[in-house]
């Protein structure tokens, strides 16, 4: 039911250290759930329906650096498309987990404030504006980028962006539609992500705008 919704559902296998795990608002000491096996988790996805995996290296967000291997195996494993985060710094390690298997990178931290270094991955390329409080966090949401939501939008032109309401991620407290829609109504192409429960909400996400949706701990809660 989760994958034959209006707008694509793309189910998120972050990790960290070995574990796939979610995370409540984004703290590393709120881990909400556990899984043993990323791999296993990302096979998953694929057998129920998934067009796509969203992996997020929780350990590179915080720290810098990538991991290819990661990538190559949910890629091989679930015989799936692969939107990699986590780590990326530099257009090489970009590369890197293009070359490993991804088709999308998302880049957040090296992005901003300036995106226009980006731009030349193309189709590639995913934007994460990972909000909180109006402001773009960096750094594992660590730290702020220095800038507004507003100000990210406009420099993300064109763009596909991942947007992320922070406050809501891992809450099963439903998405924040006023962001989405600010976003898709800038003219870019709207991942969302942040709070999604139920199929509902991932409706109500098409509906002002998000061509897909980022899904974490709704897909494992029974």
């Amino acid at each position: 039911m989760w994958f034959e919704g209006p707008i694509e559902v793309i189910p998120a296998v972050d990790v960290l250290g070995d574990e796939a795990v979610r995370l409540e608002q984004g703290s590393y000491d709120a881990v909400v759930e556990r899984v043993d096996d990323p791999v296993a988790l990302a096979e998953r996805w694929a057998a129920a329906g998934a067009r796509r995996i969203h992996l997020v290296d929780l350990d590179g967000a915080r720290r810098g650096g990538v991991r290819p291997d990661l990538v190559k195996a949910v890629a091989a494993a679930a015989g799936l498309p692969v939107q990699a985060s986590g780590g990326i710094r530099s257009l090489a390690d970009a590369e890197a987990l293009l070359e490993a298997g991804a088709d999308r990178v998302v880049v957040g931290t090296a992005a901003w404030p300036d995106p226009a270094p980006w731009l030349d991955l193309g189709e590639a390329l995913v934007l994460a504006v990972d909000v909180r409080d109006g402001l773009v966090r960096s750094t594992g949401w660590t730290r702020s980028a220095g800038l507004t939501f507003g100000e990210a939008l406009q420099r993300a032109a064109g763009s596909r962006v991942l947007v992320t309401a922070i406050d809501r991620d891992g809450t099963l407290a439903g998405p924040d539609l006023d962001l989405v829609r600010e976003a898709a109504a800038a003219g870019l192409r709207v991942l969302a992500a942040g709070g999604v429960r139920s199929p509902a909400d991932v409706a109500a996400l098409g509906a002002v705008g998000a061509e897909a949706a980022i899904v974490g701990r709704a897909l494992l809660t029974p």
